[in-house]
């Protein structure tokens, strides 16, 4: 077990996104057989995330940040 700040649960608010090389470490072990739930230990992420990655994986064939709907913020939160 880690206490540390970068587990992705225990941050409050808006979650932040995963970063390229996350998201290709989870594909990389979906690859070599290993199960949800073991990537999910592995790397310390939701089990839920990593089989939403997985799935997106599948279907559009890239794991990169897709455009949302809606306007973008004129200012964020800190500003």
């Amino acid at each position: 077990m880690q206490t540390t700040s970068t587990n992705i649960c225990e941050r409050m608010g808006h979650s932040q996104e995963l970063s390229k090389f996350k998201r290709a470490t989870m594909i990389g072990c979906h690859l070599c057989n290993k199960f949800i739930h073991e990537i999910s230990l592995l790397l310390n992420i939701p089990r839920s995330t990593v089989s939403g990655i997985i799935t997106k994986w599948k279907q559009l064939g890239t794991t990169a940040t897709q455009p949302r709907s809606g306007r973008p913020r004129k200012m964020t939160e800190r500003g």
